[in-house]
C-alpha cells in the first residue's frame, strides 16, 4: 500500500500520465480509449513491486486492479456529486453496497460507512468503515485516496439473530482496502479511473472449490461492476441537469446539515 501511494503521488505530481490508458503504448491506447468511449469499462491487473521483486504476502493474497471509465456529457462535479453522496450508494451500487451513510465529514474529509454483499458460489457480508480525501488539481481534475479503517464480517445477515464478528478473527474475505481515484474532465465528458488494492486469506487446501472462485473473481468483478454503476449514475445525474431543472436531494441534505 505504501509503494502503491507513493507512486500515486508521483504521478500526481507530473511525473507520469494522469490516467493510467493514457501511458498505454500507441496502439494500446488507440483501442482502449476507442473501448471506453463506447461505454466500455478498461480493466487491467497491476503489480507493485519492491526493488523489482515481488511483495511476499504469507497467508494472505494481495489483488491489485484498475479500471477507466468516460461519461459523454458529464461534468467534473457531477461526477463528485456522486462519488462524495455516500447516503446514496446503496442505492447506486446496489446490490453489491447494500447500506450506505456519512458517518462524519469535515469539507473534502469524509468517514463512511458502507454494507458490502457480495455472492460467487457463498455470500458474504461485510461491516465498513472508510477514510476518505478529495483533493481538487484545478479546474478539470480531482482525485481521492480512501482506506478501510474497520471491516468487520456478518453473520444471519439480515435475521433476527443478526451479529458481527470480531474484526481479525473471521473467515478473511476482506482484511483490508486501498482505494485512489482520478476524474478528468476532456473530450467533452469525464475519464474516471479506480485503482484497488485488497487483501484477502490465502485459499485454505480443500476449499479452493467454494472459498477459491469468491477471492479470485471477486475483485475484478466488484470494480468492474464499480465503474459501470458510477458510469450509469452520473449519466443519470447529466441527463437531469441538461433537462428541466431538478433539485439534488443530497445537496439539500448537506445544506441542512450545514456542510
Amino acid at each position: 500500500m505504501q509503494l502503491t501511494d507513493q507512486r500515486n503521488q508521483r504521478e500526481l505530481h507530473g511525473e507520469g500520465p494522469f490516467l493510467w490508458i493514457d501511458g498505454l503504448a500507441e496502439a494500446d491506447r488507440t483501442e482502449a480509449h476507442a473501448r471506453v468511449a463506447a461505454g466500455e469499462v478498461e480493466i487491467a491487473r497491476l503489480e507493485t513491486r519492491e526493488n523489482g521483486k515481488a511483495i511476499p504476502c504469507p497467508g494472505g493474497l494481495l489483488h491489485h486492479w484498475i479500471g477507466t471509465a468516460f461519461v459523454p456529457g458529464a461534468t467534473l462535479q457531477q461526477l463528485l456529486d456522486v462519488l462524495e453522496d455516500y447516503d446514496r450508494h446503496a442505492d447506486y451500487y446496489r446490490p453489491d453496497v447494500e447500506r450506505s451513510r456519512i458517518e462524519s465529514r469535515d469539507g473534502d474529509h469524509f468517514r463512511v460507512f458502507l454494507r458490502f454483499r457480495r455472492t460467487k458460489i457463498i455470500t458474504v457480508v461485510l461491516d465498513t468503515e472508510h477514510d476518505v480525501q478529495y483533493f481538487r488539481g484545478g479546474a478539470a481534475r480531482a482525485h481521492s485516496r480512501s482506506s478501510t479503517i474497520r471491516i468487520a464480517q456478518v453473520e444471519d445477515a439480515g435475521k433476527q439473530g443478526e451479529h458481527e464478528k470480531t474484526p481479525g478473527d473471521d473467515d478473511g474475505f476482506l482484511w483490508g482496502m486501498e482505494t485512489w481515484w482520478r476524474l478528468e474532465e476532456r473530450d467533452k465528458g469525464v475519464y474516471v479511473q479506480s485503482e484497488v488494492v485488497s487483501l484477502t486469506r490465502d485459499i485454505p487446501m480443500g476449499l479452493g472449490w467454494m472459498i477459491g472462485p469468491f477471492v479470485t473473481s471477486v475483485p475484478k468483478e466488484s470494480l468492474k461492476f464499480t465503474m459501470e454503476a458510477t458510469r450509469r449514475a452520473a449519466l443519470r445525474n447529466s441527463s437531469v441537469g441538461r433537462g428541466a431543472p431538478a433539485k439534488d436531494p443530497g445537496r439539500q441534505r448537506d445544506r441542512l446539515r450545514g456542510w
